[in-house]
């Protein structure tokens, strides 16, 4: 992907990645000017972290660069890209590409010429999806769990909310009754 960063901001782009999964990411600041070099003023600030806010990649002032991490729990990994303050202004050009799971590997140079290597290259790459496939089904299957035991809690919730809003409610009619009956018996009209 690609997207444009003005001097002296910040953008970051959130991935959800499931725990032990591979993921890689090249990132390179587009030149403007193909028959010169980048200007000084043409660095960003890279920081890759996980949902708990550990970094697991850092860069200062690069031009492009690259990083690769395996997942140690499931969530949003964020990568932000700060653009150097510049006066004035400049627009710089981010090209971006982040690949999870199965999209890490690159299966062109895992390809061989012959027919049997090649079968052999298709079978090996429909083994990766099933894989991945597979552990998406236990993952939605985890959450699915996760989800049924929250509304069986909070349907258990609402039935002790309602039983005790019909107490309140009994009890202040009660309540009214006694008062009215009391009223009524020192007015003398029962």
């Amino acid at each position: 992907m690609r997207y444009e960063l003005l001097s002296g901001h910040t953008k970051c782009i959130s991935e959800e990645i499931h725990a032990n999964a591979m993921s890689v990411g090249k990132y390179s600041i587009v030149n403007p000017n193909e028959h010169h070099p980048l200007p000084a003023s043409n660095k960003v600030t890279v920081r890759v972290t996980s949902p708990q806010g550990t970094a697991y990649h850092e860069a200062d002032g690069v031009e492009s660069g690259q990083f690769s991490l395996t997942a140690i729990e499931t969530g949003d990994y964020v990568a932000c890209f700060s653009a150097v303050d510049h006066q004035p202004e400049t627009l710089l050009v981010i090209d971006f590409d982040w690949r999870t799971g199965i999209h890490t590997k690159d299966w062109s140079n895992v390809a061989k010429k012959s027919q049997v290597e090649m079968m052999e290259f298709e079978v090996k790459k429909l083994f990766e999806t099933v894989t991945s496939i597979h552990d998406e089904m236990f993952y939605l299957r985890d959450r699915e769990e996760e989800m049924h035991e929250l509304n069986i809690s909070t349907n258990s919730k609402m039935a002790w909310l309602s039983f005790l809003s019909l107490a309140v409610c009994l009890s202040v009619a009660g309540l009214q009754f006694w008062h009215l009956k009391t009223f009524f018996e020192k007015k003398k009209l029962i």
